[in-house]
């Protein structure tokens, strides 16, 4: 078995990445890890005065600029200036359930913009042979109505959301463009992953906020929707080092990104009232039929057995671990009225 292709250390040619959507969970952290090894880091928001909090104190050393995902003649205007060797898509329309509300906006950031990349890409390399390699973030929400699992990459897509939907077309477009074109993209299907700085509209981030929020006398009750739903929960700080990976093999592919165990909303729950040292939680959670999605995924598990082996990669954080670092920050930013800290990480 060949070794993986991983990153030379030393005083080689600095690579330049460029990461779009750099203020959100999963571009903090990969920023930050790229830097560690020496890139020089790019990064796109949507609003720098938006994402100032973000900007200030999880990403210095970072030049961030703005990009609207679906403005292609910018896009193509910031590829030419700045000539990454890399590209991480990960600006996102990153809420599932809110996805239903707006479709179309949807469709065009996690979707149609995928396909303005890839076809950037492409025109530059024609029209003067510089080739960038890019790493498109999928989602296991891809996969929407499981038959079999685990799930693998030759799993079929049956997606729930619309947010889904338009996931499954930048996927399939990106192996399109890899195979007709020879453009060298490469899918990562990322299952669900936190962090303490994942934004508060998630219900994982709602979970964590309440356990301490009740922890600290702050909370009676906790309203929430479907807590039988099982997911493959992973830490966001992991799942960064598998995008890198995956840009530093000789050939693009895609990759699922995953720990391979599922657990259910309501044992998230109970890990975080744990850790919050909530006794007696369960008669203060309401179930609220409000909060139900029109159509959801009942369970998704991802078989990341390939990935391991191609990149020598695999998850290090527990889901304990997590869910206690999540709660210990949102103490924190309630005990010291700081949203934002390098503690958090």
């Amino acid at each position: 078995m060949s070794r993986p292709n991983v990153p030379e250390t030393g005083p080689a040619v600095r690579k330049r990445a460029l990461i779009t959507g750099v203020a959100g969970q999963d571009g903090v952290y990969l920023a930050r890890h790229l830097l560690t090894l020496g890139y020089d880091v790019v990064g796109t928001v949507v609003s720098v005065p938006l994402s100032s909090a973000i900007i200030d104190t999880y990403l210095p050393g970072v030049e961030v600029i703005e990009l609207d995902i679906r403005d292609s003649e910018l896009l193509g205007h910031i590829l030419d200036q700045y000539r990454p060797d890399e590209i991480y898509n990960l600006a996102s329309w990153s809420s599932v359930a809110r996805s239903w509300s707006n479709p179309r906006t949807v469709t065009a950031v996690n979707g149609v913009a995928v396909l303005e990349i890839l076809d950037a890409m492409r025109a530059m390399r024609d029209a003067d042979g510089y080739q960038a390699k890019l790493c498109q973030a999928s989602s296991s929400e891809m996969f929407g109505m499981v038959v079999d699992l685990p799930l693998t990459i030759r799993s079929a897509h049956h997606p729930r959301s619309p947010y889904a939907s338009a996931k499954s077309f930048a996927h399939h477009t990106a192996v399109n463009y890899r195979e007709s074109y020879g453009i060298y993209v490469s899918n990562a299907v990322l299952f669900n992953h936190e962090s303490p700085i994942r934004p508060p509209q998630f219900v994982t981030r709602k979970i964590t906020r309440a356990a301490a929020e009740m922890s600290l006398g702050l909370r009676d009750e906790l309203r929430l929707g479907n807590l039988e739903i099982r997911r493959d929960w992973g830490a966001a700080r992991d799942y960064v080092r598998a995008l890198h990976l995956m840009l530093q093999q000789e050939k693009p592919a895609d990759y699922i990104v995953a720990t391979g165990v599922s657990r259910s909303l309501n044992d998230f729950l109970a890990i975080a009232m744990d850790a919050a040292g909530v006794a007696d939680w369960q008669s203060r959670v309401i179930s609220d039929e409000t909060l139900l999605r029109p159509a959801d995924v009942s369970e998704t598990r991802g078989d990341a057995h390939d990935t391991r082996v191609a990149l020598g990669w695999q998850p290090e954080l527990s889901l304990e671990q997590l869910i206690e670092s999540m709660v210990a920050a949102d103490v924190k930013r309630l005990t010291s009225d700081t949203e934002n800290s390098l503690e958090y990480l």
